[in-house]
């Protein structure tokens, strides 16, 4: 029984430190908390683990042609811990969560706060902090930016699909019209096909799983 339990206090603290990162000089970037029934697809999936929508290659040459300097290979990680740290203090307590990946930082947003039921209209409720947040991505301007929309299991497969595709444009779109460079951007819908919760038990874990979520990756060239 000891053992046991000595067991799940070492697998909890896995789990803790679970997407923590450390920066030169900056010390250990913030645990993220996360619920017990949470998947570890929410930091470890390969949707935001993989490479960027298209592809670096193709999308590094409309960086380039859009006059935009790539990063060195020292600079990525302060550069990253500078635009996470900025991010995080614009949106704390709001319910947006900026979460530390293991090359680049992901801004998630509850899609109940970003769009109605069925809609891929942003809400004007969110206009001004999406406006905010569009504003520190655009300075951080030496990074790809992936835009994602995911939906729970209601629906149909093939529905959701779509809706989530027209939900990540509709973002991406909000993002060019408030000055993030439209070289920077890709979007992609991903339907239900990456949930944080794999078996939606509830109603707060449709609702985690129904998200927008914009990925910001360094430029590295």
């Amino acid at each position: 029984m000891i053992r046991t339990r000595r067991m799940a206090a070492i697998g909890l603290g896995a789990l803790a430190l679970t997407g923590c990162g450390v920066f030169p000089g900056q010390g250990p970037a913030p645990v993220l908390v996360r619920p017990a029934a949470f998947t570890a697809l929410g930091v470890t999936a390969a949707y935001l683990n993989g490479d960027v929508i298209s592809g670096s290659r193709a999308r590094a040459g409309k960086m380039r042609a859009a006059g935009i300097r790539p990063l060195g290979a020292g600079e990525a990680p302060a550069y990253m811990y500078r635009a996470e740290q900025e991010l995080r203090q614009q949106t704390a307590g709001i319910g947006i969560d900026v979460i530390h990946l293991a090359d680049g930082v992901l801004i998630r947003v509850p899609a109940s706060m970003t769009f109605d039921p069925g809609s891929a209209a942003i809400k004007p409720q969110i206009d001004a902090t999406l406006t905010e947040v569009a504003r520190t991505v655009k300075s951080f301007n030496r990074t790809y930016v992936d835009v994602l929309a995911h939906t729970d299991t209601s629906g149909t497969p093939s529905g959701n699909l779509a809706l989530s595709q027209k939900r990540a444009a509709a973002a991406a779109v909000f993002l060019g019209r408030r000055g993030v460079a439209k070289a920077r951007i890709a979007s992609r819908g991903l339907g239900e096909s990456a949930p944080l919760y794999a078996v939606e038990s509830s109603e707060v874990e449709k609702a985690a799983n129904r998200r927008l979520e914009i990925r910001l990756v360094p430029y590295r060239g």
